[in-house]
């Protein structure tokens, strides 16, 4: 997800990582005030700032997984989420949604499909490892799948409480 965050800085020690969305305010002949949006897989969270293609160690995954996603997993190198559905329609809502967002990011899952269930497995294979694409992509996921409007209290009411319904099984 990109962060917005305002600041004050001469042009000139931007750092190249930042896209710059000049939605200024002011500038002088050194100083911009400038509102900028960090590309995502940028050290938000205190983690060390990797390049793209940079892998973490089996180590770090576990205990950024832990921190971040808490359903998800490591296993044979890959992290791993299984959603729960309820039936064939519900899976294929779920299979879909992840190939959208899939399509959308460039970054192609593996899934494993069936009746009541999709198990969504994540590597980079370009840089044989756990890069931060996997990370974003499995937030993503994570966001859009187990999205429940009615918890918001806005106008979005949800799926009702009825098996007849029912599409997914939350966590």
């Amino acid at each position: 997800m990109a962060r917005s965050v305002s600041l004050i800085t001469n042009r000139s020690v931007m750092p190249k990582h930042i896209n710059e969305s000049w939605n200024y305010a002011e500038q002088s002949t050194v100083v911009w005030l400038i509102t900028i949006n960090i590309k995502q897989g940028v050290n938000i969270m205190g983690w060390r700032e990797r390049k793209h293609e940079e892998t973490y160690t089996d180590a770090e995954v576990e205990e950024r997984l832990k921190e971040e996603l808490p359903h998800w997993y490591l296993e044979n190198g890959w992290i791993r989420r299984k959603y729960k559905t309820s039936g064939w329609k519900g899976t294929l809502m779920v299979v879909n949604t992840i190939g959208h967002l899939a399509e959308a990011a460039f970054h192609h899952p593996d899934l494993a499909v069936s009746y009541a269930f999709v198990i969504v497995k994540l590597v980079n294979h370009a840089a044989k490892g756990i890069t931060n694409k996997d990370f974003e992509l499995a937030h993503k996921i994570e966001s859009v799948i187990m999205w429940q409007p009615g918890k918001e209290g806005g106008a979005l009411e949800g799926t009702p409480d009825d098996p007849r319904f029912k599409y997914i099984k939350y966590d």
